[in-house]
């Protein structure tokens, strides 16, 4: 199928959502159809891929849209490996396991989480978040472990949106970070955007950007003299910014053990133990975990609260780092 380009530029002070904009300028397209080409990553906006909606426009910015057919895009149901925390009529709790990506996306439409549930759960799930991320309400990178929430009604997944948008659903992840953090508790609150020479990479900005606050406490100090400075952290967000948690603590000289994009990295030690040096080089992801859920439930009100175990490869790396800081 050839594919079209249309480029717009917005001439007026729209201060409007993304897709009434295009509701507005593309007559042959339906809202529907828009938010399902936007959601496929088909849309960018000043050479940026724009997959929200809801994304506020402004004067001056410039739109590229290739329109596609994304129904031809069929997921397919893959049976996948991943712990189902808690299942009832409305909602899922997945403890997803690191390597896995969320949902598909321009080029990557299989061996994700939504493949594997629509391998479980077929239709029975919601379709707000458009064809490709059925019953998607929220997202962690695909590098990082732990508990998701998935809704399986469009009234559930409503429910929950608006609870993430509101910052009333109480998340806890726990890292390993290079350091020691000071003070060893306390709160980050600062304002994160892209990244002025990186696109792909966020970056805590002085007047752009959205406030991102999280709150720490240090869960324990491992060092000896042959163990380098590394610290277990629990982390809880107030606000929930792209790379949040990893931005932060690298903006802070402390980033999170094993991440690539933000300097958690380290080939050369001095005086380390050996076995520990290889658990280390071989931790390929950034050794953080999103552990604990806590929201409203969107069919009865009551609070509930879940719990995602630790992957086998951040366990051991911490339990290695236990046993080397008793000697």
């Amino acid at each position: 199928m050839e594919k079209d380009i249309i480029k717009l530029e917005v001439k007026t002070e729209e201060k409007n959502r993304l897709d009434l904009y295009l509701t507005k300028n593309l007559k042959n397209l339906s809202r529907s159809q828009i938010k399902k080409i936007i959601v496929a990553g088909y849309l960018k906006i000043n050479g940026k891929t724009i997959r929200e909606a809801s994304k506020k426009i402004s004067i001056g910015d410039s739109i590229l849209v290739e329109i596609k057919n994304v129904e031809e895009n069929k997921i397919v149901p893959q049976k996948l490996n991943f712990e189902i925390i808690h299942e009832d009529e409305s909602i899922v709790l997945i403890n997803k396991p690191p390597g896995l990506v969320v949902h598909p996306g321009a080029g990557n439409l299989d061996h994700t989480l939504v493949n594997g549930l629509l391998y479980l759960f077929q239709n029975n799930l919601s379709d707000l978040g458009g064809s490709l991320r059925p019953g998607i309400v929220h997202r962690i990178d695909k590098d990082t472990s732990g508990v998701i929430v998935v809704a399986k009604s469009n009234y559930c997944h409503s429910k929950l949106s608006s609870q993430f948008e509101k910052h009333t659903i109480k998340r806890k992840y726990e890292a390993l970070i290079w350091g020691v953090l000071r003070p060893l508790n306390g709160k980050i609150e600062n304002k994160i955007g892209r990244n002025n020479y990186n696109r792909q990479k966020m970056a805590v900005r002085i007047n752009k950007g959205k406030k991102a606050i999280t709150n720490y406490k240090t869960i324990k100090v491992f060092q000896n003299k042959n163990v380098p400075t590394i610290s277990l952290v629990e982390l809880t967000l107030e606000t929930g910014r792209t790379h949040q948690i990893r931005v932060q603590m690298a903006h802070k000289g402390n980033p999170v053990l094993g991440d690539k994009i933000y300097g958690g990295q380290k080939l050369k030690f001095k005086n380390i133990d050996l076995e520990l040096e290889k658990k280390i080089k071989s931790f390929n992801r950034q050794a953080l975990h999103a552990k604990y859920l806590e929201f409203f439930h969107p069919k009865n009100g009551n609070v509930v609260k879940y719990q995602a175990n630790q992957p086998e490869d951040l366990k051991n790396l911490i339990d290695i780092l236990k046993k080397l800081s008793k000697t």
